[in-house]
């Protein structure tokens, strides 16, 4: 996927294929992470060499609420603790804008710190909401000194009230391409802890 393409198609093809990751069989997933309150799951992804992380775990708030700390914004930043920096370079309207963020360097400096340059698209989904990206090749955003340009395959985040729990399930798939000279290995030894201390966090934060 490329910024050249018209935004509206652009966000199509990213809501569709969200809806298709999250419409794939139980079976076609491997179980890479589990907790006593978040599951992650891998499968080879088809858009690059690494994997499709999915991830689900209960969150005690509403959407919408949740949806308001995930995506772009002021709130972001207060409980990502990988995230260092992030800025909204483009508005494009009330759903979609295009962000630049940073992260912080992981496994003790193994892997440096990295930059994004994301589309994001936020849209309803059933009775709850999906938050979305794809980074995007927007020349006019510089690179960072000291952090290397990464870059998110489609990603995104499913959240609808709990059926039969006071709370909200959350479901996320990501696919991130860290770039480098970093061991895959690496890669998939940080991503269950990243995505399991991911919705620690969010929840100590919805909980203040």
């Amino acid at each position: 996927m490329g910024y050249n393409e018209d935004t509206e198609a652009l966000t199509t093809k990213l809501e569709n294929t969200l809806i298709s990751y999250h419409s794939l069989e139980s079976d076609q997933w491997r179980v890479a992470k589990m907790t006593k309150d978040v599951t992650v799951w891998r499968r080879p992804s088809e858009e690059f060499h690494g994997y499709l992380y999915k991830t689900e775990g209960l969150v005690k708030d509403s959407p919408s609420r949740i949806i308001d700390f995930i995506r772009p914004g002021p709130c972001r930043l207060r409980w990502d603790s990988l995230m260092t920096s992030m800025d909204i370079v483009n508005t494009i309207d009330q759903s979609r804008c295009v962000m630049r963020y940073t992260t912080a360097g992981q496994l003790w400096g193994l892997i440096s710190p990295r930059e994004f340059v994301d589309l994001s698209f936020t849209t309803s989904y059933k009775t709850g909401l999906l938050s979305c990206g794809v980074s995007v090749d927007d020349l006019s955003v510089g690179e960072r000194p000291g952090a290397v340009r990464g870059f998110n395959h489609p990603c995104g985040w499913f959240c609808v009230p709990a059926c039969d729990e006071d709370g909200s399930l959350l479901t996320g798939y990501v696919q991130t391409e860290l770039r480098g000279k970093i061991p895959q290995s690496a890669v998939d030894a940080a991503m269950g802890n990243t995505l399991v201390n991911f919705y620690t966090d969010l929840n100590k934060v919805l909980r203040e």
